[in-house]
């Protein structure tokens, strides 16, 4: 799925620029142009951004359970 079609950006895309450092959108831009057209998708980008930050954050917890 399209996180930004003016630059056809998928979901995908952005959560691998999270995982590479990216934590705003303006970082997200910057390193795959995703929200660098009309602007459009930049609340759909905040929210994967913000949903992978969530994730990643609750992994360590997850593991310690787990162990």
């Amino acid at each position: 799925m399209y996180a930004c079609i003016c630059h056809a950006v998928t979901v995908a895309d952005v959560k691998a620029e999270v995982a590479a450092g990216a934590e705003t959108v303006e970082q997200v831009g910057r390193a795959c142009g995703a929200g660098t057209g009309c602007g459009s998708c930049h609340k759909r980008l905040a929210a994967i951004i913000m949903g992978a930050r969530s994730v990643d954050d609750a992994a360590p917890a997850q593991v310690l359970r787990a162990g």
